[in-house]
């Protein structure tokens, strides 16, 4: 959520002194002024007769809200003062708050004796003190004012609430007091409403954030995402949103961080779900955006508390009552603009709105908001400057309103749901002047061609040909250069040849020890996860919540969702839920989907459940049915809501589970004084929403603190725990930067990381371009370039000044074994490339590979590096990449990709002159196999020569002989490739169709006469081989070049002649495939029409097929079925089971059900011994025991026999039901609930 302040800064609770929050006394004096003559103006009229003013501020709150008390505070002393009582008066202003909060109001009794004669008085509330003394104390001097006036009238703000014992006791003691109490909130509403020079600017600049975000974030991204066809959600797109406000620079904005904030969420809305209330809120459903669909974007952004909005609707290729409607709503709305005159009626504004839209579409007329907007400015909306019908107050310049004008619940003819509702909104901040009407979100274009857009496969065609020729343009392209030599130059490379060699020969001898001493790499540390086993949400079964409906129950205490199954509520702990979902299909009935996680799958791979429930049958998923849709999307919201909970708080958990316990920060206290450095930025950043905030670093004793004005947003790091620190100065950048790479995780916020790096901008990251062209002898131009240089070179000093103190710090003997120094990057020998997935300029510096600009932090130290391996480095290569392979090979390899080529030289350089051994090579190499072959077998890498294999030269010289000797770390060539490509692909689909392959054997092998394929291919090669060796490797050599030139010729005449082969042998087998496949489809569809005919009854509701025992798969198709089975609210439609042929375990609620006729996969009955096992299952799938129930084999010749009585329970849980629960079986059955209780 968003700061929940309404002004633009807090005083501070002690962590600041009165220095940093100063108020403005002359603009106190002035709008003190301006209040006192409103109130003697309009006593009777809008104050309600008032002769007190009472205020009463409310106590902080994380909430996002707008209130008239707050917004005084603001307007009048430029901070909100929470919980402080002001109390206005004919001659005396009292303050009833803390004493930090009177240390900062002690400087207005000065201006407001002075330009009112006015007094003001500061009562001070002890902090154990209910403050009940002092109320009485200011209830005295109203009570002595009323002796001489007569009867007082005290007004005060009716609708707010009052919070806090402070609020809440002067709220009883101010109705027991026997004054007349009347509501002063049209007089402040009033005395908001016309705004000064001041309060405009923050409003254009609030409205300047607004469209730039709008314009350089919102509509960009929109567009990639259509246009890529990517999967994002409306709250996703909100979030980003929502930072880039709090962050302008994000959005060009050269505006302060910690003067901006949101006006509230930012709303994304698609898919046929409108709501055009400011109060609306962005879901978790996806945007959509296919043909004949609306997109709706509403942001409002604050710049010192003062609101600005904007609205726009964006039409995909729009059918023509999409595109009639938006051009009926794009007239009204300017309509409306440009009644907004002064001494015009607001009426008027709605009045014309309206009369368009009648006059345009009246059919469109029902769909037409209400209202045309509302005033704007300290609050968000303020309500006596609503734009409606009735009301009939007159505009004056000074005023500012958000237009606001849409048409809702539109309708077209489709049976897409997602098309068939859609609205539109438009709204902008409109500033009336004397002499014209100013819309400052205008540069937020809302014409129809530039918010209309049709995407045709047409208009991408053409740019192909385009983008062909540039690409042959550039084919082959090599600098003269590159094939100069140099005497000087050759000597030089000859001297590092030379010293690469040695590196090798030592590099190879340090992994041999390595590796011989069996220290390949650290072990895998990592902590098993914690399982949904560990998660428990009652203990017994007693301490399940009475059952009311048979209804989904979600029991936030316990966490836990209860599911209606067979009349009874089988709990399920929110952990043991993998997915929640909803939908609705045409008939109105409405679906929530819950999928459960089951061992087996990718989710969790290493439950411990595996081994706990072994033999158990898992619920997978359920499925449930709802004439609510209302109820249905609460539930879904609530349990994906819990369940977000949950999964942070476990991932913290984990998190903080694993870090090193670390030392308590010595304070420097009186021993010397702390170094100090301030104004600074923490990456990374703080969680939570809102407003960020600079804060100090401070070195002590044994580490540095950094703080900010906030009590929780506090960082230790300590001196022991800092592997490098590194200070890099703004240069060609825009910070300056202290960056740590700690040993050991900390905890920054909620955020694990091992790096934290404290920065300060050194200039302002946009650069205005309006206000006309400049030439370059501009003198103001020459001034403000000055100016940056001057604050660059400024903070850069100011930071090189605390790392010199801080590095003498270091230098004492009791940190002398930390071997503790700031190291600086060296630019010279930087380069450009991707770490990650971005392009960084990557710098080296004297222990370590650094970016520090760019996140994710890149920091890489050299003494950790075993080899580096320079990739597809070749003469037509214009990027080569460099693989960087640790000395513990259990870690990953680190790659840096596309860095340009004209930089290898300066690479080569500076790795053999901090003894790093590199190789080359052309292709890029699979490192995980290559580091798994090493770990696996550590004597033959030594004994095939080391990391000699990745020798491109001496690979090349070799006979073919060595080329097999290599054959586990050298990468494949083209045709290897191909056919093990070929052979994965073949396993897959071996893997996918078991049951295929099996059928088509016999059939395959009846009319296959002649020799196959692979006998062929395998005579070819034996063919191949018997003309010599030696024109292999000459031929295997030349396509290796072939490869690393990037050139493409044309393959050797035996690789056609095989490709041809093989497409000749699909094309004769894919008549008698098809045909198998469609006899073996009508069969399936036979003999499943035949079992169900034989075993439904249409009158009752069970399950349609049998659960197998222990071992035995439950039937061909693996999977549980039950048919529709009534309840009062919901409707069970599908559960779904999984059958596993290993052990498994059990997730959930586990019941114990008496055994039912037991068959196995062929069908038939199994063994009487089998019949009395156990079976065991996440929720109670047998809902009788009739023989009739059961599923008739196609293959069972005999008639079903009667199954076995149940088992004895341990625990039973009966639920009392209604008479009306007729769903239910002849035979109900009790439950013994075993995973969630024991």
């Amino acid at each position: 959520m968003a700061d929940h302040r309404n002004g633009n800064g807090q005083p501070p609770n002690g962590k600041a002194t009165g220095a940093a929050y100063s108020i403005d006394l002359v603009k106190f004096s002035e709008r003190l002024k301006t209040l006192y003559s409103h109130w003697n103006e309009h006593k009777s009229d809008m104050w309600g007769s008032s002769d007190v003013l009472a205020i009463a501020t409310p106590p902080a709150s994380e909430d996002l809200r707008y209130l008239k008390s707050s917004a005084l505070n603001i307007w009048l002393l430029g901070y909100e003062f929470p919980d402080t009582i002001m109390v206005f008066m004919k001659k005396q202003i009292h303050f009833l708050c803390s004493q930090k909060k009177v240390s900062l109001l002690d400087v207005v009794k000065k201006p407001a004796k002075e330009s009112l004669g006015i007094d003001v008085v500061m009562h001070v509330k002890a902090k154990n003190d209910d403050g009940s003394g002092l109320m009485e104390a200011i209830f005295g001097v109203i009570r002595a004012q009323s002796k001489d006036e007569g009867g007082t009238v005290v007004g005060h703000i009716a609708r707010e609430v009052p919070e806090g014992n402070l609020l809440e006791m002067w709220a009883d003691k101010l109705k027991n007091a026997n004054f007349q109490l009347s509501d002063i909130a049209n007089g402040l509403s009033d005395l908001f409403a016309c705004k000064d020079k001041e309060e405009l600017v923050n409003v254009k600049k609030a409205a300047f954030l607004t469209t730039n975000v709008m314009n350089n974030i919102v509509v960009p991204k929109l567009e990639n995402v259509i246009d890529e066809e990517k999967k994002v959600t409306h709250s996703l797109l909100m979030n980003e949103t929502e930072k880039a406000i709090l962050e302008p620079s994000k959005a060009s904005a050269k505006l302060k961080a910690e003067n901006v904030d949101i006006c509230y969420p930012p709303i994304f809305q698609s898919g046929g779900e409108f709501d055009l209330r400011p109060s609306a809120a962005s879901n978790d459903e996806l945007l959509y955006y296919d043909s004949a669909s609306v997109i709706i974007c509403a942001i409002g952004s604050r710049y010192k508390s003062y609101c600005s909005n904007v609205a726009r609707t964006f039409l995909i290729d729009a059918n023509p009552l999409q595109s009639k409607a938006y051009a009926v709503l794009l007239k009204a709305h300017d309509a409306a603009i440009s009644e907004l005159k002064p001494g015009n009626k607001i009426s008027a504004a709605y009045q014309a709105a309206f009369s368009i839209v009648e006059k345009d579409a009246p059919e469109l007329v029902p769909n037409l908001t209400k209202s045309a907007g509302t005033g704007i400015g300290l609050e968000f909306r303020e309500s006596g400057l609503n734009l409606n019908a009735k009301n009939d107050r007159v505009v004056k310049a000074g005023m500012i309103f958000n237009v606001s004008l849409g048409f809702q619940n539109l309708q077209i003819q489709t049976t897409n749901p997602k098309k068939q509702n859609f609205s539109l909104l438009l709204a902008d901040t409109v500033i009336v002047d004397k002499d014209k009407t100013e819309v400052v979100t205008s540069k937020s274009s809302k014409a129809v061609k530039d918010v209309a857009y049709s995407f045709n496969e047409d208009e991408e065609e053409d740019e192909k040909p385009k983008g062909n020729a540039e690409a042959n343009g550039t084919e082959g392209y090599m600098s003269k250069t590159t094939l100069r030599s140099d005497n000087h130059e050759i000597s030089k490379e000859e001297l590092r040849r030379q010293h690469q060699a040695e590196l090798a020969r030592q590099k190879n001898e340090e992994t041999a020890r390595r590796l011989a001493g069996g220290g390949a790499g650290a072990g895998d540390n990592r902590n098993a996860a914690r399982t949904s086993a560990d998660l428990i949400a009652y203990k017994s079964v007693n301490d399940l919540p009475p059952p009311r409906d048979l209804m989904i129950q979600i029991d936030q205490k316990n966490e836990a969702v209860l599911l209606p199954v067979y009349g009874s509520m089988v709990p399920f702990h929110v952990a043991t839920i993998r997915t929640v979902s909803s939908q609705q299909d045409t008939n109105r009935n409405c679906y929530i989907r819950i999928i459960f996680n089951v061992p087996g799958t990718p989710f969790s791979p290493h439950d411990a459940n595996s081994s706990k429930y072994q033999g158990s049958i898992f619920l997978k998923e359920v499925s449930f049915r709802s004439k609510d849709p209302r109820h249905i999307s609460e539930v879904v919201q609530q349990i994906k809501t819990l369940r977000r909970q949950v999964v942070a708080r476990e991932s913290e958990r984990a998190e903080r589970a694993t870090l090193v316990t670390q030392e308590k920060l010595q304070l420097a206290g009186n021993r010397f004084k702390p170094i100090r450095l301030s104004d600074l930025w923490i990456r990374p950043v703080f969680g939570g929403r809102g407003r960020k905030l600079p804060g100090t670093l401070e070195a002590h004793l044994n580490g540095f603190r950094y703080s900010t004005t906030r009590q929780d947003e506090r960082v230790d790091v300590m001196f022991a725990n800092i592997k490098h620190a590194f200070f890099q100065p703004a240069e060609n950048e825009m910070i300056t930067l202290l960056h740590f790479h700690l040993h050991n995780h900390i905890m920054v916020g909620n955020k694990k990381t091992k790096d934290v790096q404290f920065y300060c901008e050194v200039m302002d990251v946009v650069q205005t371009l309006g206000g006309g062209k400049r030439s370059a002898y501009d003198p103001d131009e020459i001034e403000e370039e000055q100016r940056e240089r001057d604050r660059k070179n400024k903070i850069n000093m100011d930071f090189q000044n605390f790392v010199n103190r801080v590095n003498d710090l270091w230098g004492q003997p009791q940190f002398s074994g930390l071997d503790l120094e700031f190291d600086q990057p060296l630019r010279e020998l930087g380069f450009h490339g991707v770490p990650y997935k971005s392009s960084a300029f990557i710098v080296p510096s004297s222990t370590c590979l650094v970016e520090l600009i760019e996140t994710p932090f890149l920091v890489v130290t050299l003494s950790e590096i075993e080899i580096v391996n320079l990739e597809r480095v070749g003469l037509g290569q214009k990027n080569f990449d460099m693989t960087i392979v640790f000395k513990d090979f259990k870690k990953d390899v680190l790659r840096i990709d596309s860095i340009p080529s004209t930089a290898l030289d300066g690479i080569k350089e500076w790795l053999d002159t901090t003894d790093i051994k590199y190789y080359e090579s052309r292709l890029n190499l699979n490192w995980r196999q290559i580091l798994k072959t090493i770990t696996d077998d550590p004597q033959s890498f030594i004994d095939d020569g080391g990391w000699e294999f990745l020798n491109l030269e001496a690979t090349d010289s070799e006979s073919g002989q060595s080329e097999e000797s290599d054959q586990g770390y050298e990468p494949s060539d083209v045709e290897v490739e191909s056919e093990s490509e070929d052979e994965a692909s073949d396993s897959e689909s071996l893997v996918e169709s078991d049951e295929e392959e099996e059928e088509d054997t016999e059939e395959d092998s009846e009319e296959e006469k002649g020799k196959t394929w692979e006998e062929l291919e395998k005579e070819a090669s034996n063919a191949d081989r018997e003309k010599g060796v030696e024109s292999d490797s000459e031929e295997e050599r030349q396509r290796r070049k072939i490869k690393a030139f990037g050139k493409s010729r044309a393959p050797p005449p035996s690789l056609l002649l095989r490709l041809l082969l093989k497409f000749l042998w699909f094309f004769l087998r894919l008549p008698l495939i098809l045909l198998q496949r469609l006899s073996r489809r009508h069969s399936d569809s036979t003999n499943d029409s035949l079992s169900s005919s034989s075993s439904s009854e249409p009158e009752s509701d069970c399950i349609s097929e049998v659960i197998t025992t222990n071992g035995i798969s439950i039937s061909s198709t693996k999977q549980l079925k039950v048919v529709t089975m009534k309840a009062e609210a919901f409707r069970i439609t599908k559960i779904i089971g999984m059958g596993f042929k290993r052990p498994i375990g059990a997730v959930g609620a586990v019941c114990r059900l008496p055994t039912a006729q037991r068959v196995d996969d062929d069908g038939d009955s199994l063994p009487s011994h089998l019949t009395k096992t156990e079976t065991t299952a996440s929720s109670p799938l047998l809902a009788d025991d009739d023989a009739h129930l059961l599923p008739k084999s196609p293959t069972a010749s005999s008639p079903t026999t009667e199954p076995t009585q149940p088992l004895p329970l341990r625990r039973r849980h009966s639920s009392s039901l209604s008479n009306e629960d007729t769903f239910l079986p002849r035979k109900r059955q009790q439950l013994s609930f075993v995973g969630l209780f024991d």
